[in-house]
């Protein structure tokens, strides 16, 4: 396959997603069985709204993988111990992190020019996260001695944003987690000190730990608590190895390799046109030794070159990031 991060047209892109789909359904033996299920003829498909996609849930009972790679490592979803949880088995580590690096240059800056800390609770206390995954590489590329994680010792974090005032720091951090330090810095009468340097990372989700809240709530709450209009979004899954980022406003851009398509959430063969609510399909080329075209249970809409990330379909467990209603 040609290198996917060099697509620049939507020609070179529907280009690669077709030749994605035809190595996919010849290689990766569960995307073939559902394709075939689906009485489609991989012959046929010469548009991206042909395409089927896997629906989501498929890889927490299978092991998605192309039949010519081996997987070191996999990532596992979130959730609690009752759940059937996903497997995302990785062939190429290597795919993984120039994904991370190209995506995350495009829409935020340098890793190298960052200082990296984590507040990411309920994924360090777990193992196989994509996202502890994807902030640890960001790190090692930084290679800043500040980098580095907080729990629950957040005296210790407000502490170290107060020294970096005058640095450019970059904090990820999931929405409980942010809400729960904001918290502590007022029960402690401790003033977070406003400063254009710091840019905060969400990475959605409450995991049963805090009230729902719309997006335009927490980013509301966030920018005023950290005194900074710089409080991004990323959007991301186990099942992928792409991210999407949000400058603000909860809309979100693709890197060039990755698309959003909003699907009838009652016909998912069917699609909504822009402005109009729906679930959301992704493309995610860099997938490509697993699957690049996933159903999700998310629900959305496109407006214009952007998405909007609106919660999700009823009845879907509670995972991933990025899953706050809007």
């Amino acid at each position: 396959m040609e290198n996917i991060f060099n697509i620049q047209t939507e020609q070179e892109f529907l280009d690669a997603s077709l030749k994605t789909f035809r190595y996919q359904y010849e290689n990766i033996e569960i995307y073939r069985q559902f394709v075939d299920f689906l009485k489609i003829n991989p012959d046929e498909v010469d548009s991206i709204l042909k395409i089927p996609f896997l629906p989501i849930e498929m890889f927490k009972n299978h092991k998605i993988l192309d039949r010519n790679m081996t997987a070191g490592l996999y990532f596992q979803s979130s959730g609690t111990t009752q759940m059937n949880l996903s497997r995302h088995f990785i062939a190429d580590e290597n795919l993984y992190e120039e994904s991370i690096y190209k995506s995350f240059e495009q829409f935020i800056g340098k890793p190298e020019d960052f200082i990296f800390l984590g507040l990411l609770p309920s994924y360090l206390e777990r193992q196989n996260s994509s996202l502890i995954y994807m902030v640890n590489y960001l790190m090692k590329k930084s290679a800043k001695p500040e980098n580095g994680y907080f729990l629950y010792n957040h005296s210790e974090l407000f502490e170290l944003l107060h020294q970096l005032h005058d640095k450019n720091v970059i904090l990820f951090g999931v929405s409980f987690a942010l809400l729960d330090f904001l918290d502590a810095a007022e029960s402690l009468n401790l003033t977070v000190s406003g400063s254009q340097n710091l840019t905060i990372i969400e990475t959605g989700g409450m995991k049963g730990r805090k009230e729902e809240m719309t997006k335009d709530e927490l980013l509301k709450i966030l920018q005023e608590g950290f005194k900074t209009d710089k409080i991004y979004s990323e959007y991301s899954m186990t099942e992928l190895l792409s991210q999407a980022y949000s400058l603000g406003n909860n809309e979100y851009e693709c890197p060039g390799w990755m698309r959003i398509l909003i699907r009838n959430a009652e016909d998912p063969l069917a699609y909504e046109q822009d402005g109009r609510t729906g679930a959301i399909n992704i493309i995610d080329l860099a997938n490509i030794h697993s699957c690049s075209f996933i159903a999700t249970q998310d629900l959305g809409k496109i407006t214009g070159n952007k998405f909007q990330v609106l919660g999700r379909i009823d009845h879907s467990d509670i995972r991933g990031c990025s899953l706050l209603v809007s």
